[in-house]
């Protein structure tokens, strides 16, 4: 239960994605009211709603805000017919990339994630074209100061979970989807709530990628980031930590 971790190339975009709060707030908004349409209103009988608020409340949205996401799903004030759909693909690098978005028009959803791939010399694939190169698995993510990294170790190991990663950011707990309530619900009971509890996309190895290849994957990314119906991106590149910050400034 330990390694170095693959998340963190996607992990470190989080400052970049801070800084478009709105476009943070919408993706969390269409979460929430979703959650709360297809499941109970409370949070308690409801995983994906308690893990939809607790990416709101890491994401520093009002309490007002993340009510009224809830009560339009809860209420039936919202007849938006949102879809969950995922798409498959290869950015620039030979990376894999695997797209989820929750939309209200396929059509519209697809032609724009086709052209995003297609500008930043990637292309859109078939389903099941790239996901054997990830593992489905559930992520728990808690920040550094929430616990040490043998308490977190401990801990994770008794509540069932496969791997845990501890860095100077974060701890980053992986488990069966199967046992994803149970290991969420343990680590929340004894370290509050997670910034992160979602079933996720673990890429089994990492593609290296080089400065010109990264650049073009992280406007790529960006892109995709900018797309209200695009909820998350997982992808299986590896980029130098030097690089890595020279492209984030």
């Amino acid at each position: 239960m330990a390694g170095h971790s693959k998340f963190k190339n996607i992990m470190h975009r989080k400052g970049r994605q801070d800084a478009k709060r709105a476009k943070v707030f919408t993706k969390l908004i269409r979460e929430l009211t979703v959650a709360a349409k297809t499941g109970l209103p409370e949070p308690e009988m409801n995983p994906r709603l308690r893990s939809a608020i607790a990416a709101a409340k890491a994401a520093n949205m009002p309490g007002d805000t993340m009510n009224r996401a809830i009560k339009k799903g809860s209420g039936g004030d919202d007849d938006t017919n949102y879809e969950e759909v995922r798409y498959e693909g290869y950015g620039p690098g030979g990376t894999a990339l695997i797209i989820e978005a929750l939309t209200d028009n396929r059509n519209r959803t697809a032609s724009e994630v086709r052209a995003a791939l297609t500008k930043f010399g990637g292309n859109l694939g078939e389903t099941g074209s790239v996901n054997f190169m990830f593992d489905r698995v559930g992520l728990i993510v808690y920040g550094a100061a929430s616990a040490g990294p043998e308490d977190m170790f401990e801990a994770a190991l008794e509540a069932g979970a496969s791997d845990v990663e501890s860095s100077d950011a974060a701890h980053e707990v992986t488990c069966d989807p199967d046992d994803f309530s149970i290991v969420r619900d343990a680590l929340e009971k004894k370290f509050g709530d997670a910034e992160v509890a979602r079933l996720d996309w673990k890429p089994q190895t990492s593609v290296p990628v080089d400065e010109h290849a990264a650049d073009t994957l992280l406007k790529l990314l960006d892109v995709l980031d900018d797309n209200d119906d695009v909820q998350r991106v997982a992808s299986n590149f590896e980029v130098d930590d030097d690089v890595l910050e020279r492209l984030s400034t």
